[in-house]
């Protein structure tokens, strides 16, 4: 349906009464909060791939629309029967675009290239052709969506259709992989940026320890900078303040203001509307800054000891340390919530009393944990922004895009259980 011409006496009228002195809304209620932390939310029960029990999820968006993307779900490596699982966080930057290719495209990269791994003798790919087989497939699909600029841009496409092929190259994303095989228990984690994975375990005397399981790679990771210093030995000025030429992560994939030529750059701004070259702030000489290739750990998961895994974007981790984030997951195993009990009153959970409050106060601690979702990664994200404090948790979310992105970043938060007994639904 087109526009249409109304032939009516309908044309709306402006006049209404005047209501007094500008007042805003009320921040969102504790119900509000609530819907609004968990209604993208997901749990699954895993009943067909040994030493998995069970993994939540969550998003919260900042941005408009949210730049991070997700996945999540099973596969077969090697086309032999034999499912792995895999989670995935993709925290897109400058645009969802980059994010979105990387939903699509990324696992099925890995897994052509997982194909091309050679078993050992058990019927088993090694850790090491593992972890090659992912860099493979991380490093195949930048240069895809990079590297294929040129031929993109000399192809008979229409400008639309090439400008779409594109896009995925103007805007940047981290990306964090999480391959489970479970033939040999052994937890794959590849991470491209700061979006970040832990593993909380379980000892003889029920304590939690934490083991990380990817380092953020910024301007503030020494061996990044080193890094970078071998690649760029004589632009002094190219790391400042933990960023490298104003970005802050040092391995991302798009983002070919640090990748192509500077001469190429200039003809794809002037001929497809790529983004401006880095060179009006920046002492830009050497491209490419960044890579995509990942940095890949493999580590056992023991049958006989419960444990969990969380990954997220950083969004999530700019508001909780790796031991907080353990340490709110081990008493949401221990709470009823965790084990699917009948919830228990709103009372149980009493609300702290704050003087009068704003922002200046963000830090997470003053006995603010709380545990009242019955979904794992909620129950991050809820904790994160505040827990039982509900005026900060209201507060930070009443900020809306644009504005909220000062507050806090999109979170994207997956918790996957190993070998833990009770939660199944």
């Amino acid at each position: 349906m087109g526009w249409f011409l109304s032939t009516r006496d309908d044309v709306p009228s402006l006049e209404s009464p005047p209501v007094g002195p500008l007042v805003s809304e009320a921040g969102p209620s504790k119900d509000e909060v609530t819907h609004m932390i968990s209604k993208d939310a997901y749990s699954f029960a895993v009943r067909d791939i040994p030493g998995v029990s069970r993994y939540d999820g969550s998003q919260l968006a900042s941005n408009s629309p949210c730049e991070d993307r997700f996945i999540h779900g099973t596969f077969s490596p090697y086309n032999d029967g034999k499912n792995w699982m895999a989670w995935a966080v993709f925290d897109g930057h400058a645009g969802w675009q980059t994010a979105d290719l990387l939903q699509k495209q990324l696992l099925p990269f890995v897994r052509h290239s997982l194909s091309q791994a050679k078993p050992s003798s058990e019927g088993h790919a090694s850790e090491t052709s593992v972890q090659d087989a992912i860099t493979l497939g991380f490093l195949a699909l930048d240069d895809y969506t990079v590297k294929t600029a040129l031929e993109t841009s000399q192809s008979k496409m229409s400008l639309a259709e090439k400008v779409k092929k594109l896009l995925p190259a103007y805007s940047g994303s981290c990306a964090l992989l999480s391959l489970f095989d479970s033939p040999t228990s052994t937890l794959h984690v590849a991470c491209t940026g700061d979006s970040r994975a832990v593993l909380g375990q379980q000892g003889p005397d029920g304590k939690w320890e934490v083991i990380p399981l990817s380092v953020d790679q910024t301007g503030y990771n020494e061996e990044e900078i080193a890094r970078l210093r071998a690649e760029h030995p004589d632009e002094k000025d190219m790391i400042k303040h933990g960023r490298v030429l104003g970005l802050a992560v040092s391995r991302a994939f798009g983002d070919t203001r640090w990748k192509w030529p500077l001469e190429f750059q200039r003809e794809m701004k002037d001929r497809f509307g790529a983004p401006s070259p880095l060179t009006s702030k920046y002492d830009v000489r050497t491209p490419p800054y960044l890579t995509a290739e990942p940095v890949v750990t493999s580590t056992k998961i023991d049958p006989n000891k419960p444990s969990f895994m969380i990954l997220a974007s950083d969004g999530l981790w700019d508001m909780l340390s790796n031991q907080q984030a353990v340490n709110l997951v081990a008493k949401w195993i221990e709470s009823s919530a965790g084990k699917e009990k009948k919830s228990e009153p709103e009372s149980t959970y009493p609300e702290l009393t704050y003087e009068p409050f704003d922002l200046r106060f963000k830090s997470n601690k003053d006995g603010r944990g709380t545990v009242q979702d019955e979904n794992a990664a909620v129950h991050l994200v809820r904790n994160s922004l505040g827990g039982k404090h509900h005026e900060l948790v209201a507060g930070r979310l009443a900020f809306t895009s644009p504005f909220s992105r000062h507050q806090r970043d999109d979170m994207t938060v997956q918790v996957v259980f190993f070998n833990v007994p009770g939660l199944e639904k």
